[in-house]
């Protein structure tokens, strides 16, 4: 019985594979055709990611709060994870962390195309890189796309750090507070480099747009620095290179003893602290600089002149006329007006008969005087 048993589920499992033949599993060769397949967007999007992606990509007048991307590189050293972490700290909400390394280079076609498939997977229009090797040590590579395609590349060389963590029993900055940030130094605005870096940097950091600002929401201010290296900065990628030094404080706003509506801030520091150099750039061309920020003319609303609306919402509009007479200007009287003015009409006449009579008698007196008699009426 058992001998029988074996060969009927050996019959059983060859006729099986002969139906079913075995599936193997791709190739090497076959994983990267399928990924630059998904990445070059072989297949169409859905109408409704189709629409999502249009509502959300085209241009806008007053862009909202921009997510960031943080990822590790092929390698991740201890301190620059620590980086990305104080990074989403300080961008939360709007700042994601992969956990996973990445064989991404981002100054090469395939890792800016793995970017870009990145960031539009997770819906995010900023990324930091942060990898770490011996020709390039402590490297964090930020930037920002445009249209889903890389915009521009900012390469960073940490030279120093200092993590929240260091400042354990300092006050931090409220979750979702936006920063006040100082650009000190000539070089923010007569080096193209450092224009565009600074640029790069406000937009990381700026947060949500407001209308309006409370004194109470600000909370932190970011300070950049630039200077020349007295040492000299060789860390064999970059040589020469002016050190910017990154400071991060608490401010804390109290009244002022001298007096005054304005208060005075207070500043602690709260960290990250950073000093690094600026390596590699890889920023956008002025034509596609200037479609990037080229604003939208049909979303543009227009200016609605002599019309402002007050703190209870309604509308108040301004008329420019020709000047005007008033006292010929005939308006609406009411009833009590009118009886008050008959009145007032009665009266005056009144007192003009008055006058008439008296100066009347005081002529027939004259009169009798001068003649000796009276002047017949």
């Amino acid at each position: 019985f058992c001998l029988f048993t074996r060969k009927r589920l050996a019959h059983i499992q060859e006729s099986k594979s002969s139906i079913y033949p075995l599936i193997m599993a791709p190739t090497e060769q076959q994983r990267k055709q399928a990924k630059l397949k998904q990445i070059s967007g072989g297949k169409a999007p859905k109408a409704r990611v189709s629409r999502y992606l249009k509502k959300h990509v085209e241009a806008q007048l007053v862009e909202g709060a921009k997510s960031a991307l943080l990822l590790k590189g092929i390698k991740c050293s201890d301190s620059m994870n620590t980086v990305l972490k104080d990074l989403r700290a300080m961008k939360a909400p709007y700042a994601k962390l992969l956990s996973k390394n990445n064989n991404i280079v981002p100054f090469q076609d395939e890792g800016q195309q793995s970017l870009e498939f990145l960031t539009t997977k997770n819906d995010c229009s900023l990324f930091a890189l942060a990898s770490h090797n011996k020709k390039r040590p402590n490297n964090l590579c930020i930037g920002r796309t445009f249209d889903r395609k890389i915009l521009d590349i900012a390469e960073l060389g940490v030279m120093r750090y200092k993590s929240l963590a260091d400042y354990a029993g300092n006050p931090k900055k409220r979750l979702g507070s936006k920063p006040m940030m100082l650009f000190v130094g000539d070089q923010w605005h007569l080096n193209a480099d450092y224009k565009r870096l600074q640029n790069l940097l406000i937009d990381l950091h700026r947060g949500d747009p407001v209308q309006k600002i409370v004194l109470s929401g600000l909370d932190h201010i970011i300070v950049f620095t630039i200077a020349a290296d007295p040492n000299a900065v060789n860390d064999g990628a970059t040589t020469n290179k002016p050190l910017i030094h990154q400071r991060t404080y608490y401010c804390k706003l109290k009244k002022n003893p001298n007096g005054g509506k304005a208060p005075l801030p207070y500043l602690t520091p709260s960290g990250p602290d950073m000093d690094f150099i600026l390596r590699r750039t890889e920023f956008a061309t002025p034509d596609v600089w200037k479609l990037a920020t080229k604003q939208p003319t049909v979303n543009k609303a227009k200016k609605k002149k002599n019309k402002t609306t007050n703190m209870f919402g309604e509308t108040i509009g301004r008329l420019h006329l020709e000047k005007q007479n008033i006292e010929k200007m005939g308006g609406r009287k009411s009833k009590a007006l009118r009886k008050a003015e008959a009145e007032e009409r009665e009266e005056e006449k009144a007192a003009i008969d008055d006058e008439l009579d008296r100066e009347k008698e005081g002529m027939a007196a004259e009169f009798e005087q001068t003649y000796g008699f009276r002047q017949e009426e």
